[in-house]
């Protein structure tokens, strides 16, 4: 489970109380409950425990304010994107998470190229998520990339499984955020999905490009 940073402003420094008061009375509630309960309550302390409180003078949270925008990201993305190229760069050679972080920014980054690739040839349409993903996973050194990626469960499956859907889902919201699309909705505003089966994904979201 990745770690939450969250910077703190005047607004959001006041509701940590309040916060931590539901919290606690939701893990008493799932103490005696049933297995999903537990299982639950376990998820919310480990959510906790990865979320990272960090006070920013003004003038540091404008400036990342500021690259945060121009990378097209949040607060909260850009600054765990900091925090990874750290370790990145500062890990010793060989380090296994360095090698998952590396591959993931690896694999983002294709994915988004590729995605805007593909739209100025084009092929944009409402499987957009699919088709770009599928063309990605049909280059050999991107299906190694991607493996790397997602290594830190292979050795148990359902871990590793929860690692890729997390992985693409990431990529889905990219590819869309890429080419300036958005979900399409039915008539009552409801957000459409594809369902395939046997390939790279087995859901997404369909696009439509906003009208002109």
């Amino acid at each position: 489970m990745a770690t939450k940073l969250e910077v703190v402003t005047e607004k959001t420094a006041g509701k940590a109380g309040k916060k931590a008061a539901g919290k606690a009375a939701a893990g008493k509630a799932a103490a005696g409950g049933d297995k999903p309960a537990r299982r639950k309550e376990r998820m919310a302390r480990i959510e906790k425990a990865n979320k990272i409180t960090v006070t920013l003078q003004t003038e540091v949270r404008r400036f990342l304010a500021a690259q945060a925008k121009a990378e097209g990201m949040d607060m909260g993305h850009f600054m765990q994107k900091l925090a990874e190229t750290h370790i990145i760069d500062t890990a010793p050679e060989g380090d296994a998470l360095a090698a998952r972080l590396g591959a993931r920014r690896g694999v983002v980054d294709h994915v988004v190229k590729l995605a805007q690739s593909m739209d100025a040839d084009g092929e944009f349409d409402e499987h957009f998520i699919l088709n770009v993903l599928k063309r990605a996973h049909g280059d050999a050194a991107f299906a190694k990339m991607y493996a790397t990626a997602v290594a830190e469960a292979q050795d148990k499956p359902k871990l590793a499984g929860r690692a890729g859907v997390a992985l693409n889902q990431q990529l889905g919201r990219l590819i869309k955020r890429a080419v300036g699309a958005k979900s399409k909705r039915d008539g009552d505003g409801k957000i459409l999905r594809g369902q395939v089966k046997d390939e790279v994904v087995t859901s997404y979201t369909l696009l439509e490009k906003p009208a002109a």
